[in-house]
């Protein structure tokens, strides 16, 4: 055996899971795909269904699509498979991850999230929206909270009186 074969082959199960560790993507998708399919498959229905297809069928079809894929890929990775790495088209991997962006994100949402209800959706969405474009780089201070403003109206109208899916109004619907 030369000194090169030596090296390549694993000494220790630490380093055979570090050589496999999409595994435990496989893992993720596994457990994912069987909560999804327990859930649909324990959904209480109307029986009196219109057409062939039912409220189960969707779910049914994405958790079996979840297990197929983590069959799959566990095949694919005990086969020798790996996974490639980001290739950086328009990111430079050499720079550290931005936490500033990351975090503030997080608060808009969370912002959002407990603003929604006392203030209504068309708010907190434009808190939402705007406070997103700043978060990811936008500073124009004038033009930004009126297409936020705009964006928020029209997706509480589409919403709420297109689609019929109820959003919460806030002293400003209340008002008109």
């Amino acid at each position: 055996m030369t000194p090169t074969e030596t090296q390549e082959r694993p000494d220790t199960g630490k380093s055979w899971l570090r050589d496999h560790s999409e595994l435990g993507v496989c893992v993720l998708l596994l457990a994912l795909g069987a909560l999804v399919l327990t859930d649909a498959l324990t959904m209480n229905v109307d029986l009196t269904q219109r057409g062939p297809v039912g409220p189960k069928t969707v779910p049914i079809v994405v958790g079996a699509g979840l297990l197929v894929v983590a069959v799959l890929l566990a095949v694919d990775v005990l086969r020798g498979g790996r996974g490639e790495a980001e290739g950086g088209e328009d990111i430079d991997l050499s720079e550290p991850a931005d936490w500033r962006t990351v975090l503030l994100l997080t608060g808009v949402f969370l912002a959002t999230a407990v603003l929604i209800e006392p203030l209504g959706f068309p708010i907190a969405g434009a808190l939402l929206f705007w406070g997103a474009a700043y978060a990811l780089g936008s500073r124009h201070l004038q033009r930004d909270p009126l297409i936020a403003a705009g964006l928020s109206l029209l997706t509480y109208v589409v919403f709420n009186n297109l689609l019929g899916v109820p959003l919460p109004g806030g002293p400003l619907m209340g008002a008109l």
